[in-house]
This record gives C-alpha cells, structure tokens and sequence, in this order.
C-alpha cells in the first residue's frame, strides 16, 4: 500500500518524516525544505501538478492533521481532490506528536469541516496515549488499518 499524506509542511514535516520513518506504509516522499521551495515559486499550477502527479498512483489519501492543517489552502485542496479522484480518504491527528524542539501542539480543528455534513463520513482517527510515544506507538500499530479504512465518495 502507498499512500499520499497530506500536511501542513512547515509546522509539521518534522512528525510527518517520524511516520514515514515507521515504515508500515509507503508514502509520498518527503520534500526537503528547498525542493518545496522550488516547487512554490513554480506558482500555484506547478504546485497543483506536482499533488495531482504524487497523488495519481497512491492507495489512499491521509490527511496529518495538526494545530495549524485545516486552514491551510493546498490541504483542502488535496482533500477535494481525492474525493474528486475517488481515493479513501481518512485524517490521523498529529497534534500530540513531539515537533524537533520536543513540543507537542494543543488540537486542531477537524481539516474535513469545510466539506460540511460528508465530514461525518470522514474518520478521523485520535492516536491513543497520555505521551507522544505512546501515540506514536498506536500509530505504528493501526495506520495500515485505518488506510484500508478510509471515506470514498462514490
């Protein structure tokens, strides 16, 4: 299984490279900071084409949900396009994740309330634990099971 993750890059890459690290599903490669820079000064069609190109091929669609995802524009971007690519589409929340600096962040809104009721139909999934190794641990255990678990709109 292969999946793309959707995030908010800046806040999150952090914890997003410590999922991919677990290894229990492939997922789209982690752009360093300067190729995501590349890519953004491409403009905003170079950027919709490299999600359209990373996403074509993939499983599923999961969505890292931080402090900061649900506002950010190229997010819900990736959330409509799954729905309209009919992907399972599914959100994991990051936000008690320990960032580089060892902080872990207060939650977020649910990146899926933009999309108005067919956000009820979309898991999203709180890992379990007081610490953010015990989420990580519950990560590593379920994430290829909530993957196979996803929303797809018909």
């Amino acid at each position: 299984m292969s999946v793309f993750y959707s995030f908010h890059y800046d806040r999150d890459n952090w914890r997003v490279h410590q999922i991919m690290e677990m290894g229990v599903i492939e997922g789209t490669p982690l752009l360093n900071h300067q190729e995501w820079e590349k890519v953004k000064r491409s403009g905003d069609s170079a950027i919709r084409n490299w999600i359209d190109s990373q996403m074509r091929y993939k499983s599923a669609v999961i969505v890292l949900a931080g402090y900061q995802t649900a506002g950010r524009p190229w997010v819900r971007y990736e959330i409509n396009r799954a729905l309209e690519l009919g992907k399972p589409l599914l959100g994991v929340r990051i936000n008690g994740l320990k960032d580089k600096s060892g902080r872990t962040d207060p939650e977020g809104r649910n990146p899926f309330d933009f999309l108005g009721f067919e956000s009820l139909l979309i898991p999203l999934h709180r890992p379990y634990g007081y610490t953010s190794t015990d989420r990580y641990a519950d990560i590593r255990k379920n994430l290829r099971y909530w993957a196979e678990d996803g929303y797809r709109r018909n």
